[in-house]
């Protein structure tokens, strides 16, 4: 896959729509855009004062100078007040600096002006539904098709009898079919980019398949009996368990999990049993007989391991019921006859289960159905239903994207289902930045979100369409996309509170620790949250793997001002690598003193609408404060405690591995320039199965 090596910066220009989106310019009513356009004679005076704050503006906003950008963007409009153009761009320079209630009065004020039609108003709506129901959406409403992945393609077999499928974290997908014994990767676009048809004997009706946290790949083989251990390539590497009654023995395996000791979990339908192996493949034991407490299953088929604890589905009993991870019976989470005949079962985000069922109606017509199961109480909600078709749904779960995959195995094909209000809003496109410092060559940075801000990964250049005054572009070049990146750039955030006294030994080990997992992959700054910020120094992580506290210069005190730390750490990395996150170290504690100038809704924004993490080291093992666990939770972040056993090196890893909508394209722009002063437009649009997203936006060129 392709990594990019960005440029340093960001700038912006959103919006997204799935239906019609066809604005011209011609249609906008901007007055400055008039004056662009015509030669310097027929300019008004205030305009063309107006045109030069407009093009620094701009410019500023592309290097990622998004308060300079608001400043002369705001001294353009004393030039001519209420102009649209103008009104759009500061609105866009203010949600970049996470004031999106701002931005959202200078689009408003442009649309009531007749401004920017379906795409400035999806753009309101979308951020404003973002500012309501932020982290508020949840798991009980309608999924609807947008996109499947047939079995033939120009009537050739693609595949047979997809049965379960495994999402990665690039947006593609591995998908076992047991009726053509393989397992197939697809792309998100539904293109297969291999098959494995496994070792020389090939599979026998592969039916599960499921990564394990070593990073192999383990397939369930019905037919075979057995298990096939792959490496995370898929390359085979050794068969676990044979066929048999005894331990470490199955017939007919099924569903597969695994618990956080790297023991695995397997439904056996033959023995009506889960079988268990440890992480080296040997037979541990089995459990489901009947006993005192435990009725025995009457045929177990999917299942999961949630904190140690393992939910079993039964296809007979209808119920799923809890073991701990040595098989003893510790209760019922869906009663017997709650589900007709449950499948697969995976885990849908943190709090609860996707699983497949089937209901049959009066008139005897079945449908399959996928249901979400609340892991903390039992109650059974319907999400999407196949209808009164031709079909079975064997398995459900998450992609990416943010998709509900699940595999039709009477329909012969993989569907790919979204929530209703996704499909509405489309998907959320924005050039965060032009380069066009070599112009004609022009460089687009452009990212692309889901309604709920979940970046869309695995895109290529078929996904996108680029045009100058919706006429195309010469010679697009698909440079890359940043989720392949496999390095970072890190702000540490130190507490300097008076707390932090007792706790010196523990920030050293900290600083060492994640600047030596770095190695020579990204730049290291230091910022204390003293009673004002202080940027204690800058480099390559390689400098910092002998850090000590006594180099910080910032003082210790009783009001530590950490919203403004964490804006300047902000600042910092917006210029930096498109991987990008700050590490608040601290003892997790704040005062009255640590929010005066932003809120936690500013700081959040700004650090989401930039595309960077907030992690936080505590080197207390206490809970956090709840400011601290609310930024950390709502910037896609983590906590880590610094004497864990794991150790804390892996919040490295953490922050690459969070996934990245950004992509880059370079394009021959055939434009004139009229010497670097005029507007230069520029529109992408994006397709991913039935769904769409536009953005416009615009540039200059160098002056002449």
């Amino acid at each position: 896959m392709k990594k990019i090596l960005f440029l340093s910066l960001s700038a912006f220009v959103l919006l997204s729509c799935s239906k019609k989106t066809e604005v011209s310019y011609v249609e906008r009513k901007s007055v400055l855009e008039d004056t662009m356009k015509d030669d310097t004679s027929s300019r008004s005076v205030s305009a063309a004062f107006a045109e030069e704050e407009f093009r620094l503006g701009v410019q500023s906003f592309n290097r990622g100078q998004f308060n300079e950008s608001i400043r002369v963007f705001e001294q353009a409009l004393s030039h001519l007040p209420g102009e649209n153009m103008v009104l759009d761009w500061l609105g866009k320079a203010y949600y970049r600096s996470g004031e999106e209630g701002s931005a959202l009065q200078q689009w408003n004020f442009a649309a009531s002006q007749g401004y920017g039609g379906i795409l400035l108003q999806n753009r309101i709506e979308i951020v404003k539904d973002r500012r309501i129901t932020e982290k508020q959406y949840g798991f009980k409403q309608n999924y609807t098709k947008i996109g499947t992945f047939s079995h033939e393609n120009k009537g050739k077999l693609v595949f047979s009898q997809p049965v379960s499928a495994l999402p990665l974290s690039d947006g593609s997908l591995l998908v076992a079919a047991y009726g053509s014994n393989e397992i197939l990767h697809f792309n998100v676009n539904g293109d297969v980019l291999d098959r494995n048809r496994g070792p020389l004997n090939g599979f026998d009706r592969p039916l599960d398949i499921i990564r394990l946290s070593s990073g192999n790949l383990l397939v369930s083989e019905m037919a075979g009996d057995r298990l096939s251990l792959l490496s995370s390539e898929g390359d085979f590497i050794r068969y676990i368990g044979s066929r048999g009654t005894g331990l470490g023995q199955m017939v007919g395996p099924q569903y597969l999990a695994e618990d956080s000791h790297g023991n695995i979990y397997v439904t056996d339908g033959g023995n009506n049993r889960v079988d268990v192996f440890d992480s080296e493949g040997k037979g541990l034991f089995s459990f489901g007989d009947k006993n005192s407490v435990f009725e025995g299953f009457g045929l177990p088929t999917g299942i999961a391991v949630v904190n140690d604890s393992v939910y079993v589905a039964d296809r007979i009993r209808g119920g799923i019921y809890i073991f701990d991870r040595f098989g003893n019976y510790t209760g019922v989470l869906v009663r017997d006859g709650s589900l007709r005949c449950p499948e697969s079962m995976r885990l849908w985000g943190k709090d609860a289960f996707v699983l497949t069922d089937v209901n049959v109606n009066d008139e005897g017509l079945s449908e399959s159905l996928v249901k979400v199961v609340d892991i903390s109480s039992g109650a059974l909600h319907q999400i999407a239903s196949s209808g009164h078709t031709l079909s079975k749904y064997t398995s459900a779960i998450s992609d990416a994207n943010g998709n509900l995959v699940v595999t039709d195995f009477a329909a012969n094909e993989v569907d790919v289902l979204t929530g209703v209000d996704e499909l509405a809003g489309g998907l959320f496109v924005q050039i965060e930045r032009v380069i066009s410092d070599n112009f004609p060559k022009v460089i687009l940075e452009v990212r692309v979100e889901n309604r709920k801000r979940q970046q869309i990964v695995g895109l290529n250049k078929a996904n996108f369409i680029i045009t100058e005054q919706h006429h195309a572009v010469n010679d697009v070049n698909f440079i890359g996309a940043a989720n392949y990146n496999d390095f970072a750039d890190i702000v540490f955030v130190i507490d300097r509170s008076l707390q932090m006294k007792n706790y010196e030994e523990q920030l050293n080990q900290a600083v060492r620790e994640i600047s030596r997992s770095m190695g020579a992959k990204g730049n290291i700054t230091i910022i204390s949250a003293g009673k004002n910020p202080v940027l204690e120094s800058s480099g390559h992580s390689e400098n910092y793997a002998s850090f000590s506290y006594k180099d910080l210069k910032a003082s210790y005190t009783d009001s530590m001002a950490l919203d403004l730390a964490l804006r300047l750490g902000a600042n910092d990395l917006v210029n930096r690598e498109k991987k990008r996150g700050i590490i608040f170290i601290t003892t997790g504690k704040t005062n009255h003193y640590s929010f005066t100038k932003y809120s936690l809704s500013d700081l959040s924004t700004y650090l989401n609408n930039n595309a960077i993490s907030m992690s936080t080291i505590s080197l207390t093992d206490g809970s956090l404060d709840e400011a601290v666990s609310y930024l950390t939770e709502n910037t896609s972040g983590d906590s880590y405690y610094v004497y864990r056993p794991e150790g804390i090196s892996s919040v490295i890893d953490d922050i690459i591995a969070l996934p990245s909508g950004l992509y880059q394209f370079e394009y021959t722009s055939s434009m004139l320039t009229d010497y670097g002063r005029r507007y230069l437009p520029v529109e992408v649009e994006t397709y991913l199965h039935n769904r769409s997203g536009r953005d416009e936006t615009g540039y200059f060129a160098p002056l002449e």
